[in-house]
């Protein structure tokens, strides 16, 4: 090949010598020579197979490249243009062959001039993708030129730019832009300059996509904080990049420079947060499966460090033995910093030495204590298992921190600091001992300044006796806990005391149930006094025992204070392996395989009332457990049954809206296990629980059907299991697709005069069969109908007392075969008292109901309740089950009166209380809970003398049980307008109760926001429910723990004629509590809520929406904090306020935030965006909200978009979907004008990513809407002037997000645009010809014409 090459092009060398020596001719001569030059080349050419194509053009190159005459490669250079133009050579072909050949260097001037003059003249006629690596290539042949050359050469040089410079062109419109500047950005980062050669061409192009690049952003981004825990925090706004902690863009566009930078800030506050630990996980992607060290994070929990030290010196009332606030931040320091680098995301040896650099030279002391105490929690856990090296550094600390010369006197060991004084003698010791373990050389003398402390713990290990009154014992742990010898003598007293001796024991409530005899749990002061490693093993030791009783079948139930202390270990994260890991996954899976009935009880119990803050994942773990449990014939027992249904009705009712689904969806693949095969009660709890999960998440927002969703799968498995109706009033509360699925799946019921018939014909057979055994045996049998207890109902309405058959007929049937003769009895009781005379008769049917409760023991309250709450009555039947309610709770003095005694007597922290116990049996011996029929044993004739063997009771009694059970009897009562009256009297009677709940401030806001349009105008109602709850609490929490002073003075007053409509003061100062410190400080560790900023949050929506002031005007008014102008807000936090307005506003009920969308219709119809003229400049930079902000500058529409992305950010998926529809209905009619769109694509351009990662469908239907809304500007303006940052955006949408999925809608709408924005948008319409002439004329005729080189034409376009 290469020698007919030669031979060829040696051929038109001479010809091209012969030709000029001889003749000067016109242009079209000229044309004419150079075909009739190529024609031997254009047959050879004809006869290459395709695959020698690149090569050839190759040879070509490089023979042209190697002439040394200027006229030759001149003359030759035009046959390689005539061959393109004349269709012969394909141009991408020939301009990669130029710029990749060796020869093209610039020191040959000559070459490197006519060879890009050539690209630049045939360059048109490449494709876009070619053109993007041509500009590539070029870029990167630029940068070979040093940055000093002779200027003599300059001019030449230039060409090489002049072909930069057309392929940017937006107007010759080669590629789009976008390629362009994704090119230039990967080869000149932000803050990198091009090079000289091409000037400010680079960077005014970059420069032209700051509009583009703030159309994706959100305003403040850097400023908007999430509140840990909360239902948006897991959302993918929040994430960032685990190696430079910046926010991960899409797309190589020139971002403003904060977004650019590490968010520090953001992890540090995330970080601060108690229980923020799996958030962080989640912003930085860390996986606790695989150990990867995270340097970023490393640094921030040193800088935590730092900033308690300086907490600690500057804090007034400083006390080493109080802690002031620091105390709690050093507590949480300590946990966060034994997760982070027990899971290997940060080294202790590295944050040790980086804390030392970092405090050296700062004089920081006052808080050294405590920092050795946090460092001492992680070393004296893992110095067994790691290398004596890894914790050295911690003594260049010592030396820093501890520059004392003289010993350091021993503190007063009275006081539970007195623990961190000797934190570093204890680190001491552990360095010690792991040094003669391992014999090293390493091993340092004590410093002379610890003295005092080592002779102190010596002699007090010499000791025999340790009491319990100081902290001996705890100090004693924490120094020798790697050193068993030594460990045996504390830990053992410490176990001792709260497992009772051997011999003392005490009763329990119920029947033959006795305990250990220790009463008193270990102090929270005292746990909190030792280190993780001491708490670990105590907690093992507990474990062990607690399983080694149960493979015993011990009939002495546990010491109390063993079981209030093993609760009260199991609040510390640190030691959650030991903990609740192994309290699901160990202990409980243990103790049910020995059949340990007493020892299950008492572990679900302790769930039920003693548990805190466990993650859902093990709480909805132990719901799968306590399902499987239920089937097992052994629980078929009165008290284990009623405690195993409670515990899951309690892990049901308290999951939180935003754990539901996450939750749900790990059991897709086998609903089952995590639903109850027979109990109706507790699925239709669940159904509930689901019902309020996806509307206080606006999961269902903008869908009208469950199908394609994680929940079809869970409810048409519970309508398998248990199938069931809802009332109508309950059904209208769910959202949408709930209720078309219970329309769809509709369950017959029998008819009241059916039931009634039946248990008529059921009494009859009772009283004419005679053998005891035939009675017992057919009312007992499995399948008979399950009427039982409408048959005692009617014994005792007839005779007036039950014989011995009917005892024993309940005895056989079993606890969870009862639960369905409860059920129908339910229904009956409805039928009864609907149909009774009322007046005398009434009273009867109340005295025996109650009897059966309370006289006759045959039924529980908490059950009775819970069932009739959950029938399906409707209209006047419905109002006669609720009316049961009332009467069964309120008309005899039984339960008001265990209410009261309980609610005076008892105070709910119970982790402050060292007698609980002897409060807990005095009240069970005033009122003992009868759970196997004794009352019923002791009234029939002759009386039978029962002694059931009771499981035993440390926690629970019916007030306690009734509380979740009260939670769904509220809602029931909500949701029937006729009975309003009887729920304000039963919050009277019973609401203190509430002071025992474990989420009082959640449920109100729960109920508030599922309930809100049944609210709306029953102001008493809400005012009342409000009122109930909270000041149930009143004497637990310090003033202003919740409702502000002002709605406390004028929004509890129930004022009819002049209601109080709050002023902008109001709300300005409310919203004001969501910054750090107005709440006051407690130990999250017990608190209902994880961190100071969710507790925040929570009161704030309560309190909004107990306001008697519609939603919309509530909405309006906390818009109008940053909208209108507030003396109490100030300039300098503006965003830090919209943060506020953003969480606050999205976490109330869709008629408090969708008043936003009216602010944007507004805006969008104001004249700064309707009229051309109104503009004062130039609208991206109006529009950037922080700069015209810190200049004075700002207009409402910057207001209104920086605060629209602030709650928008903050949405939940399901809130954020409504976007598309508000676009398409509302946005799109009225966007007419440049601007207007503009502002529209300021607005969703920087919510697109998420909606791609979370969904879809929304992201193409907002592509769609894009493109409608610029087919409507094009058709109604004359004149464009942003062309190319529009095009730039929807380019931007293609390769980021949309791909081909809209190609078809977008395609018909682009062919109908003016010719221009034709042109420009020509690479997504795949356009496979575009004329030179037309497209030069039409561009001609919009603001900027194109410039027409000589150069070959864009002929090609291949698809994207």
């Amino acid at each position: 090949m290469e020698t007919q090459l030669q031979s060829i092009f040696e051929d038109v060398v001479v010809m091209c010598i012969f030709i000029n020596w001889m003749f000067m001719d016109t242009p079209e001569d000229e044309r004419t020579k150079l075909i009739s030059c190529l024609g031997a080349f254009r047959q050879y050419w004809g006869t290459l197979p395709q695959e020698s194509h690149e090569q050839c053009v190759q040879w070509i190159v490089r023979f042209i490249h190697s002439q040394h005459s200027p006229k030759r490669i001149s003359f030759l250079h035009d046959c390689l243009a005539m061959a393109v133009e004349t269709s012969l050579l394909p141009p991408r072909m020939v301009c990669g062959a130029l710029i990749s050949s060796d020869s093209l260097e610039w020191e040959r001037t000559q070459l490197w001039a006519l060879t890009f003059k050539l690209i630049r003249k045939i360059i048109g006629g490449v494709d876009y993708k070619g053109v993007r690596d041509l500009l590539k290539a070029v870029l990167d042949k630029i940068q070979t030129i040093p940055t000093t050359v002779s200027s003599a050469i300059v001019q030449q040089l230039l060409a090489a730019r002049e072909v930069v410079e057309y392929t940017l062109d937006r107007n010759a419109c080669l590629l789009p832009a976008y390629f362009a500047v994704t090119e230039i950005r990967k080869l000149y980062p932000e803050g990198q300059l091009s090079h000289w050669l091409l000037g400010s061409l680079i960077s005014d192009f970059v420069d032209s996509f700051r509009p583009t690049a703030r159309i994706n952003s959100i305003c403040g981004r850097c400023s908007l904080l999430p509140v840990v825990n909360n239902s948006g925090a897991i959302c993918n706004s929040w994430k960032l990049d685990p190696t430079t902690l910046r926010f991960p863009l899409r797309g190589m566009l020139p971002f403003d420079k904060d977004l650019f930078e590490p968010q520090t800030g953001l992890l540090r506050y995330v970080l601060e947060q108690p229980y923020s630990r799996e958030m962080v996980c989640n912003m930085l992607g860390l996986n606790k499966q695989h150990k990867q060290r995270c340097p970023v994070l490393e640094e921030q929990l040193v800088d935590l460090v730092v900033y308690a030290m300086e907490r600690s010196e500057t804090e007034e009332h400083f006390d080493a033995d109080v802690g002031g606030t620091s105390q709690l931040l050093w507590q949480h320091l300590s946990s966060q910093l034994i997760f982070f680098v027990l899971f290997q995301f940060a080294s202790f040896p590295h944050m040790v030495l980086s804390l030392h650099q970092k405090l050296a030279g700062r004089g920081l002391i006052k808080g050294r204590d405590h920092l050795m105490w946090v460092l001492l929690q992680f070393i004296s856990g893992s110095i067994q298992k790691n290398a004596l090296a890894d914790f050295l550094p911690v003594m260049k600390l010592f030396d820093l921190l501890y520059p004392e010369k003289e010993c350091i006197p021993v503190p007063d060991i009275n006081k539970p600091q007195s623990t961190h004084s000797f934190a570093m003698t204890c680190i001491w010791i552990h360095l010690n001992r792991k040094a003669q373990n391992d014999n090293s050389k390493l091993q340092i003398p004590i410093p002379h300044s610890l003295k005092l402390h080592h002779e102190f713990l010596q002699q007090s290990l010499r000791s025999k006796t340790l009491g319990m009154s100081d902290y001996k014992i705890a100090l004693l742990c924490n120094a020798y806990s790697t050193n068993s010898e030594c460990f045996t003598l504390p830990m053992g007293v410490l176990v001792e005391t709260i497992y009772g001796n051997g011999s003392m024991r005490i009763n329990l409530p119920g029947t033959n149930c006795m305990a250990s005899g220790s009463v008193t749990p270990l102090p929270m002061n005292l746990l909190d006094s030792l280190t993780v490693h001491a708490k670990m093993s105590l907690i093992h030791s507990i474990a062990t025992r607690v399983i080694k009783l149960a493979h015993a079948k011990s009939s002495i139930a546990l010491a109390p204070a063993l079981v209030e202390t093993y609760s009260r270990l199991l609040v510390y994260m640190e030691i959650e392996s030991l903990g609740i890991k192994g309290f699901i996954s160990q202990l409980l899976p243990n103790v049910f395989k020995s059949h340990a009935w007493g020892i299950l009880h008492t572990l679900l119990e302790m769930f039920s009332y003693r548990m805190h803050h466990i993650q859902p994942h093990y709480r909805v773990q132990l719901l799968s457990h306590l399902h499987s449990l239920a089937a097992v014939p052994q629980t078929n027992q009165n008290q284990l049954h009623l405690c195993v249904e409670s515990t899951a009705l309690r892990l049901i009712t308290a999951l939180g809206s935003s754990e539901v689904q996450p939750q749900f969806t790990r059991f897709l693949n086998d609903p089952k296990t995590v639903l109850s095969a027979e109990s109706e009660e507790l699925n239709r709890a669940l159904i509930l629980t689901l019902a309020r999960a996806t509307h206080v998440t606006d999961f269902f927002t903008g869908s009208d059907s469950i199908h394609g969703t994680w929940c079809k799968d869970i409810l048409q498995t519970i309508m398998n299991f248990t199938p069931h109706n809802w009332a109508s009033h309950t059904l209208s509360c769910f959202p949408a697709p709930l209720q078309a699925f219970f329309k769809q799946n509709n369950v017959p019921q029998e008819s009241r005069f059916n039931l009634k018939k039946n248990v008529e014909e059921e009494y009859r057979k009772w009283k004419s069969m005679a053998n005891e055994n035939d009675i017992i045996t057919h009312f007992s049998m499995q399948g008979s109908p399950p009427l039982f207890l409408c048959l005692l109902w009617k014994m005792l309405l007839e005779t007036d007392h039950i014989n011995q058959i009917g005892f024993r007929v309940l005895e056989r049937i079993g606890a969870r075969a009862l639960v369905a003769h409860v059920r129908t009895f339910a229904d009956f009781l409805v039928y009864e008292f609907s149909t009774s005379a009322g007046g005398q008769q009434l009273n009867k049917c109340i005295e025996i109901l109650n009897d059966m409760v309370w006289k006759y023991n045959i039924v529980t309250l908490d059950r009775l309740i819970l069932c009739l709450a959950m029938r399906s009555h409707e209209g006047n039947e419905a109002q006669v089950c609720y009316f049961i309610i009332q009467l069964l709770l309120l008309k005899p003095n039984d339960f008001r009166n265990r209410v009261n005694d309980f609610v005076k007597e008892n105070a709910p922290e119970h982790w402050l209380q060292s007698d609980w116990h002897n409060k807990h049996m005095s009240y069970h011996k005033k009122y003992p809970e009868k759970l196997y029929f004794e009352g019923l044993a002791d009234q029939v004739n002759p009386p039978m003398q029962l002694q059931p063997q009771y499981l035993p009771i440390y926690f629970g009694n019916v007030c306690l049980r009734f509380l979740p059970v009260f939670d769904i009897v509220i809602h029931r009562f909500l949701e029937l307008l006729p009975v309003s009256k009887s729920l304000e009297t039963l919050l009277d009677h019973l609401g203190g109760l509430y002071k025992f709940h474990d989420r009082p401030v959640t449920y109100l806001y729960n109920t508030l926001h599922y309930y809100e349009r049944h609210l709306r105008d029953r102001t008493n109602l809400k005012r009342k429910l409000v009122h109930a709850i909270m000041s149930s609490l009143k004497d637990n929490r310090t003033p202003g723990w919740c409702l502000s002073e002002t709605y406390l003075k004028f929004g509890m007053n129930p004022r009819e004629d002049n209601v109080w409509i709050p002023d902008d003061t109001y709300y300005c100062k409310l919203i004001g509590r969501l910054s750090p410190g107005p709440f006051p400080n407690c130990d999250w560790r017990f608190n209902e809520f994880p961190n100071p900023a969710a507790h925040a949050l929570h009161v704030t929506c309560v309190e909004l929406m107990a306001l008697a002031v519609p939603g919309k005007d509530v909405g309006n008014a906390l818009l109008n904090v940053v909208l209108k102008s507030q003396p109490l807000v100030p300039r300098e936090n503006i965003t830090a306020w919209m943060n506020a307005i953003g969480l606050v506003i999205t976490a109330l009920p869709e008629p408090y935030w969708i008043v936003l969308h009216d602010r944007i219709v507004s805006v969008m119809g104001s004249p700064a965006l309707t009229s051309e003229t109104e503009w004062a400049g130039y609208p991206f930079a109006l529009l950037d909200f922080t700069a015209c902000h810190q200049s004075y500058s700002e207009m409402n529409c910057s207001y209104v978009l920086a605060l629209a992305h602030a709650v928008w950010h903050h949405s939940s998926i399901g809130q954020l979907s409504l976007i598309p529809k508000f676009l398409s209905e509302t946005l799109k009619p009225v966007v007419q004008t440049e601007f207007q769109l503009l502002y529209v694509y300021h607005l969703v351009g920087p919510f697109l990513q998420r909606f791609q990662q979370e969904r879809t469908r929304c992201m193409l239907e907002i592509g769609v809407a894009f493109y409608e809304m610029l087919q409507a500007v094009d058709q109604h303006c004359q004149h464009l002037s942003y062309m190319d940052p529009i095009c730039d955006f929807l380019y931007h949408i293609k390769y980021m997000y949309t791909g081909d999925s809209v190609k078809e809608q977008v395609e018909k709408i682009i062919m109908t645009l003016r010719p221009a924005m034709k042109l420009r948008l020509r690479f997504i319409t795949h356009s496979s010809k575009i004329e030179t002439s037309s497209a030069a004329a039409t561009v001609a005729s919009t603001s900027s014409s194109t410039p027409q080189a000589d150069c070959i034409p864009p002929t090609l376009f291949i698809s994207a």
